[in-house]
């Protein structure tokens, strides 16, 4: 196969497309690779740090609005009647006692309902730098369904807040009654939470720290 020679403007041309393709390759190979693409990755790295430093900053001009706000909140929370009114962990346990006394007599419409044992749980001694301390007692209950769906109900939706743990029911074979519904054996532990004062890191503040919200207390005692 014999090629024909080329002209001059096809030589012109040719001649202009092997130096662009070679100052192409030239600038990729000794320029792009090696200097336009590390400053590009480098431009990017920054404008990534100036949005999070505009995003920090953001934050810690808020500081001082939402510390305001926490602090309101937790007065609010210490004043209101979400902790039991007690002072004292036996006192309180006395008073939860009491108060699942009160309100099985109030649940009787429907059936029966009897407290058949209760008495208070130790707990472990709460850290000294914690706003609330956990007071739990141990209840047994011999109750038909009705006055017991409607004891639960008052006791964990009211106040002060309360939460049933370790819950379990059974009908006892021996109890049996033909002809007559068996009442349900009710075991369950009974939780709400006292303030205690707490020592400021601080030997010269003798401040105490705010109570706990709802939420908290929620997420502490493992409720959902």
């Amino acid at each position: 196969m014999i090629l024909k020679p080329l002209r001059p403007l096809e030589s012109r041309l040719l001649a202009i497309a092997l130096l662009l393709l070679a100052v192409g390759l030239a600038y990729l190979l000794l320029l792009h690779w090696w200097f336009v693409a590390p400053q590009l990755r480098l431009g990017t790295a920054m404008d990534e740090l100036r949005d999070t430093q505009s995003r920090y900053a953001a934050a810690i001009a808020e500081r001082p609005m939402w510390q305001q706000r926490l602090a309101s909140l937790g007065q609010g929370e210490a004043a209101s009647h979400a902790f039991l009114p007690e002072d004292d962990a036996n006192a309180a346990a006395a008073g939860l006692m009491q108060r699942v006394v009160e309100v099985t007599a109030g649940s009787l419409q429907g059936g029966a309902c009897e407290v058949s044992q209760k008495m208070p749980v130790p707990n472990p001694p709460a850290a000294a730098d914690e706003p609330y301390r956990k007071v739990a007692v141990s209840i047994s209950l011999r109750c038909d369904m009705q006055p017991l769906a409607k004891l639960l109900y008052t006791l964990e939706q009211g106040v002060p807040y309360l939460f049933v743990e370790d819950f379990s029911v059974y009908r006892n074979p021996a109890s049996l009654r033909p002809g007559a519904a068996t009442p349900l054996e009710v075991q369950f532990t009974l939780a709400g939470y006292i303030h205690q004062p707490v020592r400021s890191a601080n030997p010269g503040d003798g401040t105490a720290a705010a109570g706990t919200p709802r939420a908290t207390a929620r997420a502490t005692a493992g409720a959902p």
